[in-house]
């Protein structure tokens, strides 16, 4: 039986279907433990039972990595909740912060920094 992600994705009709494929790949690949359903209409990633990273796809033509602490609300920090030198990470919050993606060229030029971005988040 298919998992609702894959039976949205195989249902999915988006320009950036390729791109939301290969996102989800390096998020996937890049921590153990990292389980997968469908939140906002898009790929959700929760890491120990919290929801911690969500893909929002629409509207497109883009697609944006949201990282989050999850639903509940938690004591708000005044400091960014992890250090971005890559300069990817558009801050909303100290501890919310969203990557606009717009091509795969992007997304390839810039994994090696999701991938280190999404360690980082997901070690705090």
């Amino acid at each position: 039986m298919e998992n609702e992600v894959a039976t949205f994705m195989k249902t999915l009709v988006h320009p950036l279907k390729k791109e939301i494929e290969e996102v989800r790949k390096i998020i996937l690949n890049a921590q153990k433990g990292l389980e997968e359903n469908i939140k906002w209409n898009g790929p959700n990633f929760q890491f120990r039972g919290e929801d911690r990273i969500t893909m929002r796809i629409q509207p497109s033509p883009h697609l944006q990595i949201i990282f989050h602490r999850g639903a509940k609300a938690s004591a708000k920090s005044k400091q960014r909740l992890i250090d971005d030198a890559s300069g990817l990470l558009d801050w909303k919050a100290s501890d919310r912060a969203v990557i606009t993606f717009k091509s795969m060229e992007e997304i390839e030029t810039n994994k090696k920094q999701l991938n280190e971005i999404i360690s980082k988040w997901l070690a705090v």
